[in-house]
């Protein structure tokens, strides 16, 4: 010993990888600590849909987007090629045929509403747009409903801008 009362060397503990002492705590592995933060995470994001409309709102908006997105593809791919653009919906079978052979569904439980002019209409109850070369459309408007929730997707038809914004719905 030293004459200030520390231990010298000799006198410490070295760490020889044994368990720690009964009683002693142990803490949580880096594992443990990632599943409790996953399971907080997914429990949030499930009672955040509950609360806030559900997993149907989220298809709403999500299918407002899709439509916002093929139209702008089809103005661009019209600007791109100089050859005319249709796109097309049919409301009542929720069905869309979009530029270069693009095409899908819409889910089931949302309301299509589109407006747009009757001369492009390829038939009774189908809408369409038509882009041109220079970027202009024939213009209209796709209305996605659920319930009181609406998005709009609009084309101007001057200039074959494509806008989404919230809309009125239960109408």
């Amino acid at each position: 010993m030293v004459a200030s009362g520390r231990p010298t060397g000799a006198g410490r503990v070295r760490d020889t990888g044994t368990p720690a002492p009964r009683g002693a705590p142990r803490g949580f592995s880096l594992l443990e600590l990632l599943l409790v933060m996953a399971l907080i995470a997914a429990t949030g994001l499930l009672a955040a849909g509950v609360l806030s409309g559900g997993f149907d709102r989220m298809a709403l908006r999500s299918g407002a987007k899709e439509m916002a997105a093929q139209l702008r593809f089809a103005r661009a791919h019209a600007i791109a090629t100089g050859v005319p653009q249709r796109f097309t919906i049919d409301p009542a079978s929720r069905t869309w045929q979009g530029a270069n052979g693009r095409g899908g569904t819409l889910p089931d439980t949302l309301d299509v509403r589109f407006t747009g002019a009757r001369e492009v209409q390829p038939r009774e109850g189908v809408g369409a747009i038509v882009f041109f070369g220079d970027g202009a459309s024939t213009g209209g408007r796709l209305q996605l409903s659920l319930r009181d929730a609406a998005w709009n997707v609009d084309v101007a038809w001057l200039t074959g801008e494509v806008t989404l914004q919230r809309g009125e719905g239960g109408r």
